[in-house]
């Protein structure tokens, strides 16, 4: 599964629509190096040759994107599950039914496995598949050094996830005496050479459509959409190629006769705004009509930072809850803490073992990154929201609205009282997390987590660069 914004799209419907539309000539524009297929082998050449590409110019955004990352990562360090279904799974232990597709390779997804699948799911697709844990500490050094790649081209590069970002190589094609087109390709040969994982690169005037390209190049290729062919591009495709398109909007603008970006396109902007509201119809207008006037932002900041854990078993239990919780509020708020960010916003997330999920939130008048006042919000969310007895399959929690600054002054629900308490917290929250980050995890923890070893399922950790979260 990919995402567009805060909203998913599969690559496979996509293409699927793409082909059917008749509209498969843009295979034309995909390009790779001079002497390639590429085989398992390191790239040796990836010089561009005069001719390969379309017409590139005006084009100075890329979208990179690696190729079902986590699970990349697993093959190249276990040669041996290299051409085999794997899939990298987190909640529970992977021997288990109860977590979720975090990323799988391509031969797994040809049974119809997707990222954010259950395991369960996974498991009755596929029983031949090979289920790994997921290793994020690896994941985020490989990250760490294709992100320094990109950087030896551009300073403009704007980070998504661990595995994708945004370079806008308007000054580098200057520079390098080199395509936009020739800089993905090189790009992508230094990531293979230096990682032995692939990418696939989307080449266009913006943001929006290099996005698109990125997907439908996939996997390990390029894709460039010339400036003067942007409509003829976007037009015969379907609307969950928009952003901002989900299910529910896609059924609104179905019955107004839109089934095509062209359709949206075409449609009267009033009629439009009667049927989404002003802001989402001005939105999808200006995309369906192909103008997107997004720079690429270096170093976007955070915009969530949170936990989640899926149980081992359906749990009702408020004692066990509450513990959860307050674990996972425990690691939030060190993340917090080890960012030098605070938040105003705590959102608690609850699943239940119909897949039904809520978010509740709560608005503080002050930011903060204190365990206690955390905890104290996202308890009463708990008790709100979730009567006795009712069954959680996931919990988490999330701080939103972070802003930087040096721990001071919290504030409480009724802004009175608090500074003193959260003064107090604070020194003894940075000496913990310093004995933490020295001793390990386990090294302070609150009383009521001391007779816990720790959950049997695996937790998440969350960092939305986005609106929404990524799952790879």
């Amino acid at each position: 599964m990919r995402w567009l914004g805060a909203l998913p799209y599969d690559d496979t419907v996509i293409e699927h629509e793409f082909d059917n539309l008749r509209v498969g000539r843009w295979r034309g524009y995909v390009g790779r190096s001079a002497d390639l297929p590429r085989s398992a082998r390191a790239l040796r050449d990836t010089r561009t040759r005069a001719g390969d590409y379309a017409n590139d110019a005006g084009c100075s955004v890329l979208h990179i994107d690696m190729d079902a990352f986590y699970a990349s990562v697993e093959v190249r360090e276990r040669p041996e599950l290299a051409g085999l279904p794997v899939v990298v799974a987190g909640g529970s232990s992977p021997a288990g039914d109860r977590g979720v597709v975090l990323s799988a390779t391509y031969q797994a997804r040809a049974f119809g496995i997707r990222a954010a699948m259950p395991v369960a799911r996974a498991r009755r697709l596929c029983p031949q598949a090979r289920f790994v844990p997921p290793d994020f500490a690896r994941y985020a050094e490989v990250s760490r050094g294709v992100m320094a790649l990109f950087h030896e081209i551009t300073p403009l590069v704007e980070p998504l996830s661990l595995d994708e970002a945004f370079l806008d190589v308007g000054g580098s094609v200057r520079r390098l005496g080199m395509s936009p087109a020739g800089i993905g390709e090189w790009i992508r040969g230094q990531v293979y050479d230096a990682h032995r994982v692939t990418c696939s690169v989307g080449v266009a005037p913006s943001k929006f459509v290099a996005k698109l390209a990125s997907g439908l190049s996939k996997p390990d290729g390029l894709l460039v959409v010339p400036a003067d062919a942007v409509l003829e591009f976007l037009h015969p495709l379907p609307l969950s190629a928009l952003w901002g398109v989900g299910q529910r909007t896609a059924q609104v603008l179905s019955r107004l006769g839109c089934t095509t970006v062209a359709d949206v396109a075409s449609l009267p902007l009033p009629a439009l705004r009667h049927a989404v509201g002003a802001a989402s119809a001005r939105h999808l207008h200006e995309l369906a009509n192909g103008r997107d006037d997004r720079r690429v932002v270096p170093d976007l900041p955070e915009k969530s930072v949170g936990a989640e854990r899926t149980f081992a078993r359906d749990e009702a239990d408020r004692t066990v809850l509450r513990r959860e919780l307050l674990r996972l509020v425990e690691r939030t708020t060190a993340g917090l803490r080890r960012r030098g960010l605070r938040g105003r916003t705590i959102a608690l997330k609850l699943r239940h073992p119909d897949f039904t999920t809520i978010s509740r939130s709560r608005t503080l008048t002050g930011p903060t990154d204190s365990t206690p006042t955390v905890y104290a919000v996202a308890a009463e969310l708990l008790d709100a929201h979730l009567p006795p007895g009712m069954l959680v399959r996931l919990l988490g929690v999330r701080v939103d609205q972070l802003s930087r600054g040096v721990a001071g002054e919290q504030l409480t629900l009724d802004g009175s009282g608090g500074a003193r308490l959260s003064t107090h917290w604070s020194d003894a929250e940075r000496a913990a997390d310093a004995a933490r980050s020295r001793f390990g995890s386990a090294a302070v923890r609150p009383a009521t987590l001391l007779d816990s070893p720790g959950p049997a399922s695996g937790r998440r950790s969350q960092l939305s660069p986005e609106s929404g979260n990524e799952i790879r």
